[in-house]
């Protein structure tokens, strides 16, 4: 069997000889022989699909321990191994693309009230949290004020205490003049502070580590609603009769779904379902997604913790939401459909309805 210089092989492969140099040191493609004398590297005919394979997974992006993990599989086995790295990567350019739309918005917003053909809007809102018919005790919490709506669903030993100090450190929001190009800044300042509370609060109890809370708020700015979400709690709009979920759950079936590694109906009765991959609490990932919403008259939010999501069906939720004009009764509506379902966990609500202001 004749082997091929590194010069050669490299040609073939498309891999640059530094290249073939670095893989050959990970362990990722190994020379077939190493001249004792000079040191040069010698690759076998066959070794080239591996080498050509670790170059396209590179022009995809992988990481070489991935690329590595990857070439140790079999065929079919490596297929669904990039299908779920290509998939990840699509939900990672969905978050940054996210990002992006925020700050487009964000800079090149005009405020309507600048014009005089604009009506001015506000918001009515209710709010509303329940223990439930299983849980000793309520680990959720709910507001909603003039500026600011926000559910926090708490988890271990210190979730309650946490699920609070989220929220509260956001009430600043509630009286503080926000100037619009500072509207970014402010919200990142807000979660850090929720964070920073939500970590002094926990650090006091037994168990801290696994003390703490998901927190997803809207912050309204006169003819906006700013959006930060970290966990599963979710935002839904309604909008001309139709319902959208506007936040992605930030739990591992959520991932696995996103990678085409399970179906939404098979995530529905995952026994991990619940299992986080970002919350506030000691060590957890608190990246939060932040979006801005143009106000519509007419529109109307609401913010649940997973109490209520996971047991009352979109169907419901959109029934509700449509059928029930006042906010107060439509929480109220929404916790009893909980409840009637078994009401087996903590369940919070906010309904805020965007309206005219009255001159």
């Amino acid at each position: 069997m004749e082997l091929l210089t590194i010069g050669t092989f490299a040609k073939a492969s498309r891999l640059s000889p530094k290249a073939l140099r670095l893989y050959d040191e990970l362990g990722l493609l190994t020379p077939a022989r190493v001249d004792p004398v000079t040191g040069y590297r010698l690759y076998a005919p066959e070794q080239l699909d591996q080498a050509r394979l670790v170059a396209w997974l590179r022009r995809l992006g992988m990481p070489l321990a991935r690329i590595q993990q990857v070439c140790t599989l079999e065929a079919g086995p490596a297929a669904e191994e990039i299908r779920a790295f290509w998939a990840q990567v699509e939900v990672d350019t969905a978050a940054r693309r996210d990002l992006a739309t925020f700050l487009i918005d964000h800079l090149s917003w005009k405020d309507p009230a600048m014009s005089p053909t604009a009506k001015p809007l506000g918001i009515r809102y209710a709010a509303l949290s329940d223990t439930g018919l299983v849980r000793e005790s309520n680990q959720d919490t709910a507001y909603a004020g003039s500026r600011l709506l926000a559910v926090a669903d708490g988890f271990g030993s210190g979730g309650a205490p946490a699920s609070t100090a989220a929220v509260d450190a956001l009430k600043s929001l509630e009286t503080d003049s926000i100037p619009v190009g500072n509207l970014l800044n402010v919200l990142e300042d807000a979660i850090d502070q929720a964070k920073q509370a939500v970590h002094g609060v926990s650090g006091l109890g037994p168990s801290s580590e696994d003390a703490g809370t998901t927190l997803t708020a809207m912050l309204w700015t006169g003819s906006q609603l700013a959006l930060v979400h970290i966990g599963d709690s979710r935002v839904y709009l309604l909008r001309d009769g139709e319902l959208f979920q506007i936040t992605h759950d930030h739990t591992m079936v959520q991932s696995m779904v996103d990678e085409g590694r399970l179906s939404p109906e098979e995530a529905a009765s995952h026994p991990q379902r619940s299992l986080l991959i970002r919350a506030l609490g000691q060590g957890a990932d608190s990246t939060p997604d932040m979006r801005l919403h143009d106000a519509q008259q007419g529109d109307r939010y609401l913010l649940c913790s997973d109490g209520l999501s996971t047991v009352v069906s979109t169907e419901e939720i959109h029934r509700v939401l449509s059928d029930i004009s006042e906010p107060e009764q439509a929480v109220r509506e929404l916790i009893a459909l909980a409840n009637g379902s078994g009401g087996p966990d903590n369940v919070s609500c906010v309904v805020a309805d965007v309206t005219e202001l009255q001159q």
